[in-house]
């Protein structure tokens, strides 16, 4: 009697606190027959520390597609597997993609254990549009190339976010502000869940001038989320509305909390208000 097939499941992990490590994740990584994993020493210093007594297999991305074979034969003969990254859902700029591709065209069950991503943690506190987003996970390492795929984001409306190692930071905050516009609204989120977790608020150039010598800004990992293109009619509609906005705010309120209420209801990124404060003659 043929066995039924197995299941491939892709797992979340922790992205860095370890309290965020699920039980639902911890229970399927203990019960499948094969883990496989990014770097088996990470992933196996994470299950430890769990008590999570696993198989462990390598897959990445310069084998993944040698070893997809050799998986789909043990989910074919009835074994489940599970697929992790070293950090954060499996296929968000991690392996995975050809194992779960080939899973799914072979008819076999794939499975999500949701849980950490970096890309919803930094989008939950940007304070940018969530409604519509692109990831573009990490730019050319090359200014050239790096400065050619930003401009042809340059009249996207949707909020854009991105992967970057913190060596690069400065470097990727200037070529953004060069290809997407100097005022871009830009929220950088640092080592997200970790110790030295970071958020910084500001415009692409206002952060790629502050964070340029700031040793803390380029260690670590980092993800970027940068406002969209705001089209034309729809930014004079917003301006028009904080003109007739702002002055009004500012007569029955601190010039902090003015200009906070008037960049929310208007749409308008909040250096560009408080810079309107100052014309109009206040400030803290």
């Amino acid at each position: 009697m043929a066995k039924t097939p197995g299941t491939l499941w892709v797992v979340a992990t922790p992205i860095g606190n370890l309290e965020d490590f699920s039980p639902r994740a911890q229970r399927v990584l203990g019960e499948v027959s094969l883990v496989a994993c990014e770097d088996t020493r990470h992933s196996g210093r994470l299950l430890a520390a769990f008590g999570v007594k696993a198989r462990l297999a390598s897959l990445h991305e310069h084998n993944e597609e040698r070893q997809t074979p050799g998986l789909l034969a043990r989910l074919e003969a009835g074994e489940d597997i599970a697929l992790i990254s070293d950090a954060g859902t499996p296929l968000l700029s991690d392996p995975g993609f050809r194992l779960v591709r080939a899973a799914a065209a072979a008819g076999l069950a794939v499975r999500p254990v949701p849980g950490p991503s970096a890309i919803t943690a930094a989008l939950s506190v940007a304070g940018l549009p969530t409604d519509r987003f692109a990831f573009e996970g990490f730019m050319p390492a090359k200014s050239a190339a790096r400065r050619a795929r930003l401009r042809a984001l340059a009249d996207d409306t949707r909020t854009l976010v991105f992967f970057e190692a913190g060596n690069r930071l400065a470097a990727l905050l200037a070529d953004a502000a060069a290809a997407l516009g100097e005022e871009r609204a830009v929220v950088v989120a640092r080592e997200l869940t970790k110790l030295h977790e970071t958020v910084y608020r500001g415009t692409l150039a206002g952060l790629a001038a502050d964070l340029a010598d700031d040793p803390d800004a380029s260690r670590g990992e980092v993800v970027l989320a940068v406002q969209g293109c705001v089209p034309q009619e729809s930014a004079e509609g917003d301006r028009a509305l904080l003109q007739r906005l702002l002055p009004a705010l500012l007569e029955e309120l601190p010039t902090s909390r003015a200009v906070k209420v008037s960049a929310k209801l208007s749409g308008v990124p909040r250096q560009e208000v408080y810079a309107m404060a100052l014309r109009l003659g206040h400030s803290e």
